[in-house]
């Protein structure tokens, strides 16, 4: 399976393969070519004339409309802020909380859905922790068990991110909502690689560097638009509350849609970008993306576990897994592998668990190829080999 005419279109859309083999989407992506050239013809517009120039506004304007269509929800729910933590603590901070609510959260998800959370007991809100199996995975029945009369939202990541467990968003919604609990998603490692349903939420955010293919900072937030009241805007400035003519006024006033939580200068440059990579994925589709990205991962797997290798993360066989693949050899030092994969000019993460200790973490995208990925494993083999 291939995405690609030819290995020539392959590097002319993705030139970081031209210098390395790159599995490490599940961090910061290297960016596409369409994206590094939108930003390079914007900044370059911008130093030739003014960086206010007439076609930024209806940019920004068909980003939100395509990031709308990339979640199957309307443009006016969409906020075109980044990066992920930004829009999460929008969401921690524009409820109004009683004391004693409760909000359901993940100790071992990645801290920038954590702390706005846990944060929230200054206001006398109560944490209350998912319990899990197994690192990661997180299923509807474990959220079952700890909804309470009190329980007012439920805060979680779309995919673990040291792991790959993915989430059954849809039956977590439909038990959600059949309570009334809130729901919201950090969707930074779903987004552009697996189906990430923004309907089923009432909040969701995540920034465009990892499988989206996008640039830093620059990302996408989404507020039902039932919640705008629910959730009020706390960053307040001249974009988001009506200012006619720039000037001040004595009431506070907020655009419609999700300008609301926009309070000023948007990261135009990286919106460009963005809007690129979005329109690369849209071209590509999310269940040719997702096939592919599962046939190269899975691919990796069989041949790690082949040379002895053993994992933290789903088996081929789950239909929950993801693009992530955290695995170790139990007689090789993950940093040496690490480096020994740098000096062949591969990509992946050093990672480490609470309790698990370190390990490497694999994540290939839809444009990695079958010989890419066994080319990582025959440079594994060799070291194995060398080491012994």
């Amino acid at each position: 399976m291939n995405s690609f005419a030819s290995e020539a279109e392959r590097l002319e859309s993705f030139p970081v393969a031209k210098k390395r083999i790159f599995l490490g989407h599940a961090g910061v992506t290297a960016l596409p070519a369409c994206a590094a050239e939108a930003m390079k013809n914007y900044i370059d517009s911008s130093s030739e004339d003014q960086q206010e120039f007439g076609g930024v506004l209806k940019e920004v304007a068909r980003t939100r409309m395509d990031s709308a269509d990339l979640l199957g929800v309307s443009s006016e729910e969409i906020a075109l802020l980044g990066p992920t933590s930004l829009g999460l603590s929008l969401f921690a901070n524009g409820i109004d909380w009683k004391s004693g609510d409760e909000v359901v959260i993940y100790g071992d998800d990645y801290p920038a859905n954590v702390y706005p959370w846990l944060n929230l007991q200054s206001r006398g809100v109560v944490i209350k922790w998912l319990e899990t199996e197994s690192l990661g995975k997180i299923t509807p029945m474990s959220v079952e068990a700890v909804l309470t009369p009190a329980t007012r939202l439920v805060a979680l990541a779309s995919c673990h991110f040291q792991t790959g467990w993915r989430i059954d968003i849809s039956t977590i919604s439909a038990l959600l909502r059949k309570r009334g609990i809130l729901f919201s998603l950090d969707a930074i490692q779903t987004l552009g690689a697996f189906p990430t349903p923004a309907r089923e939420v009432d909040f969701l955010s995540a920034d465009a560097h990892k499988w989206l293919l996008g640039p830093l900072a620059a990302g996408i937030v989404y507020v039902a638009k039932e919640h705008f009241e629910t959730c009020r805007p706390t960053l307040l400035g001249s974009w988001n509350i009506k200012s006619p003519d720039f000037l001040a006024q004595r009431t506070i006033e907020f655009e419609e849609g999700g300008r609301r939580y926009e309070p000023g200068v948007l990261n135009v440059a990286g919106i460009y970008g963005m809007r690129a990579s979005i329109n690369l994925i849209r071209e590509q589709g999310i269940p040719s993306i997702s096939a592919l990205i599962l046939e190269r991962r899975d691919r990796l797997e069989a041949g790690l576990a082949g040379l002895g290798f053993e994992f933290l993360s789903p088996r081929s066989h789950e239909p929950l897994r993801s693009g992530i693949l955290t695995t170790r050899h139990p007689a090789k030092d993950p940093a040496e592998m690490i480096t020994t994969l740098e000096h062949a000019s591969i990509s992946a993460s050093y990672r480490k668990t609470r309790d698990h200790g370190f390990w490497l973490r694999f994540s290939p995208h839809f444009y990695n190829t079958a010989k890419e990925i066994d080319r990582v494993l025959d440079v594994i083999s060799e070291s194995l080999k060398s080491s012994m």
